[in-house]
């Protein structure tokens, strides 16, 4: 073989590669952000859940994409391993359509379909269509990638000493690992299977040696799933050996059919002379088989893997300040399917989190300052160094994030959770204030009287209302807006009436001036918590339109 065919089986895999990219990328643009809400509510039935996850595999045509982006789901928590098991059931259906493709030689049609693509990125306006356009431009170099492979390979019919190789894979250990090594070091069945086509379309191989290659590929593409689960959570490391047994499960049963039935017989019948084509077929009965095999008792492959993959013992109690939520972002494979999704869920999670905190701080602030309680000024002080560090490290993370993001609504939505974790932070600055007064008014025996502890209680009651509805999973976004709005205004209004009767209690002596200066800051500081509050309703809500 030549130098100038390795450069084009090298240039043709390249494109090849590049075009299942290419797709993924568009599918991503497309529906990215809205990932979760699409999985959550597809993925709750099994048939549902298997037929997302081929629908999904056939546009990008690529299993492995689709595997790292659901063990990225899982580790970030947006998924159950339950609700993984038939996205990758899916997935095993879906990559079969590159082969079928392949046998009905749409290869032909490659360069028009990348055009329109192309043309479509250049010309439209609107992002869906640019997106769309995408996914049918990656299509298209897919195929033409595989047509310059297939060129390449065609010499390789008359060397008799590469031809002997192939046939030592009729034994079906070898072809077995063959298949297998080859597709883990390209880390894509869909290409593996296609060059398989391509050397059985030039002469080649034959199905009976062929198909022990074909049942290792499909053991090989769990390599990049594999890979993507590294530094993972335990559940995430699960869903990558649920797809290994699978398919493990489906090379084993097809193994022994290859064996004892006329299996290959009947599949070489059913397109006669047509091998790209009778390996298509027996790709498509492998997934389907093995699918309607194991879809019964797919949660005890769940069940199976939890008890290979046991929890570590104490892992979930982390000592000190941590992260909980947010992927690595060395960890997550930057080039696949669903990234921003996974990091927009870990982000939000962690923002949930660090409310949660600032909430438990405005309440203690204000029982710290009607009890005079230093203990609990302590504890507050130390929560919001928690607030701090949490504010630190997910700003930081956003910035990192934002690089991988391709689309402007996505950059948008970076932006707006860049802004919120802001004004959760500027809310536990607030509470640290409030929960300061108390020991000014410990050192200086400073007493309000009961309508000013009254009405400290009455701030804390609609502050408490205020987070209960801010750390609520909204049903209706706008409404739920509207109503964090209604509460900021009702803050306003109590901070005008309270510090008129402030000065009520002033005028007749009922508050000493020291006083009135602590309860008027208090006062200041509780107005800004309501306005920091709205700003993050407002930005949730920029978000969703």
């Amino acid at each position: 073989m030549s130098f100038t065919y390795v450069m084009e089986l090298l240039g043709g895999l390249a494109l090849f590669l590049y075009g299942m990219q290419m797709m993924s990328t568009g599918l991503e643009d497309a529906t990215g952000n809205r990932m979760k809400v699409i999985l959550e509510k597809l993925t709750a039935n099994r048939f549902v859940g298997v037929l997302v996850g081929a629908l999904i595999t056939a546009i990008i045509q690529s299993s492995s994409a689709t595997t790292v982006m659901v063990v990225g789901f899982v580790n970030s928590g947006m998924m159950t391993l339950n609700q993984a098991i038939w996205i990758i059931m899916g997935a095993n259906i879906g990559t079969t359509i590159t082969g079928q493709l392949i046998a009905l030689d749409v290869g032909v049609f490659a360069p028009l379909i990348a055009f329109l693509g192309v043309a479509a990125i250049l010309f439209l306006k609107k992002e869906k269509a640019k997106y769309v356009g995408q996914i049918m431009a990656g299509l298209g170099v897919l195929f033409i990638g595989m047509d310059m492979m297939g060129a390449a390979m065609k010499p390789l019919a008359d060397s008799e000493s590469f031809v002997s190789i192939l046939t030592k894979f009729e034994s079906p250990l070898l072809g077995i690992l063959a298949g297998a090594v080859f597709t883990a070091l390209i880390q894509s069945s869909s290409a593996s299977v296609g060059i398989l086509q391509t050397l059985a379309g030039s002469g080649i191989i034959g199905l009976k040696s062929a198909a022990y290659v074909l049942f290792g590929q499909n053991i090989g593409t769990c390599i990049t799933a594999f890979l993507a689960s590294v530094g993972t959570s335990r559940n995430a490391k699960r869903t990558t050996l649920i797809h290994i047994m699978f398919n493990v499960f489906g090379t084993v049963v097809f193994t022994i059919l290859c064996q004892v039935t006329p299996i290959i017989v009947m599949l070489e019948g059913w397109t006669p002379g047509n091998t790209p084509a009778q390996i298509a077929n027996l790709h498509t009965m492998f997934n389907l088989v093995t699918t309607l095999l194991l879809l019964p008792v797919g949660t005890y492959l769940g069940k199976m893997a939890g008890a290979i993959l046991r929890d570590k013992p104490g892992t979930d109690e982390a000592e000190g300040m941590c992260i909980k939520y947010l992927p690595e972002i060395k960890h997550i494979n930057t080039e696949k399917l669903g990234v921003s999704a996974i990091c927009m869920e870990g982000i939000k999670k962690e923002l949930m989190r660090m409310m949660d905190m600032a909430r438990g701080n405005v309440s203690e602030a204000f029982d710290a300052v009607t009890e005079k309680n230093k203990e609990k000024y302590a504890s507050v002080e130390q929560r919001e160094e928690y607030v701090d560090y949490l504010n630190k490290e997910i700003s930081k993370y956003i910035t990192s994030a934002v690089s991988y993001v391709t689309t402007q609504t996505g950059s948008q939505i970076f932006n707006s959770l860049f802004s919120v974790t802001s004004n959760v932070e500027r809310i536990s600055d607030h509470a640290i204030n409030i929960a300061g007064y108390s020991n000014r008014l410990a050192d200086k025996n400073i007493i309000f009287s009961d309508k000013a502890n009254g009405e400290l209680m009455e701030m804390k009651h609609i502050c408490m209302q205020l987070f209960d509805t801010l750390l609520e999973e909204p049903a209706d976004i706008v409404a739920w807006n509207r109503e964090i709005a209604r509460m900021e205004q009702q803050i306003d209004d109590m901070t005008v009436q309270f510090r008129d009767n402030m000065y009520e209690r002033i005028q007749s002596g009922k508050c000493s001036d020291e006083g009135s200066i602590l309860f008027s800051e208090m006062l200041t500081d509780f107005e800004r918590i309501g306005d920091h509050a709205l700003n993050i309703a407002n930005e949730a809500l920029s978000c969703y339109t």
